[in-house]
């Protein structure tokens, strides 16, 4: 008999549902040890109590695998056999002779415009190193002064005891609003700023005052006025 597992219901031996609600039914095996009926996922028999997971386990179960079988390969293609290679002896002989001929003629002395052109480099193919140029255009005489291209710390007024100046504007008509240590430029790389450091008739650049202790990053066409009245100007400029 196999008992249903969800309802208790007992049914005749090989029935695979169950007779009252239809529940599927374990599959049932006989016991290796005593032939008494159980179910096949029973782990031991009711009625000798042998161990049936070791007469179900995978290893016990497992049949030995079909031998695979191996097609039979064409044989490979014969290798390609190459021909020998021949030297023909008099052609050696013709190119020995050639080079001990050459060997034994003096060189001709190279020319003289070839030995130029492999002293002196081309010109077309050296590289120039561009160094850039700045410079303050002096608008009311049209001077233009140089920037020092190697001071990262440029300072423009008049001459003076305490800080003697790198853009000296003493000689410019109605330099007198311009005081002796009047503004700086900084240089930062490629950049330049101007600072006005407490001048008495301040720095404007584009007609605008620039604040003491402010400072303007300084582009090519800027004007640049010390004191009032823009009688003191300079057009920043760059190549």
């Amino acid at each position: 008999m196999i008992v249903c597992p969800n309802c208790s219901h007992q049914n005749p031996d090989g029935a695979v549902q169950c007779e009252a609600c239809y529940t599927p039914l374990p599959s049932m095996m006989a016991c290796p040890s005593c032939g008494a009926t159980v179910q096949s996922d029973a782990s031991f028999c009711g009625q000798c109590g042998f161990d049936l997971r070791a007469a179900t386990s995978p290893a016990s179960a497992q049949a030995s695998p079909d031998p695979v079988e191996i097609p039979q390969l064409d044989p490979p293609d014969p290798l390609i056999s190459l021909d020998p290679i021949t030297v023909d002896p008099s052609a050696t002989a013709n190119v020995t002779a050639a080079a001990t001929v050459e060997a034994a003629e003096p060189s001709s002395p190279p020319d003289g415009a070839a030995i130029a052109n492999a002293a002196s480099p081309s010109s077309e193919k050296s590289t120039r190193l561009q160094v850039s140029q700045t410079r303050l255009l002096h608008i009311q005489t049209d001077t233009a002064l140089e920037l020092p291209p190697t001071l990262s710390l440029i300072r423009i007024g008049k001459p003076n005891d305490r800080v003697p100046p790198d853009i000296d504007v003493s000689g410019f008509p109605d330099s007198e609003i311009v005081s002796r240590v009047h503004a700086n430029i900084r240089v930062e790389g490629d950049i330049y700023y101007i600072e006005d450091v407490g001048s008495s008739n301040g720095t404007y650049v584009n007609n605008m005052p620039l604040p003491y202790g402010n400072r303007h990053r300084l582009r090519p066409g800027d004007r640049i006025a010390l004191g009032k009245g823009d009688k003191v100007s300079f057009i920043f400029q760059a190549s």
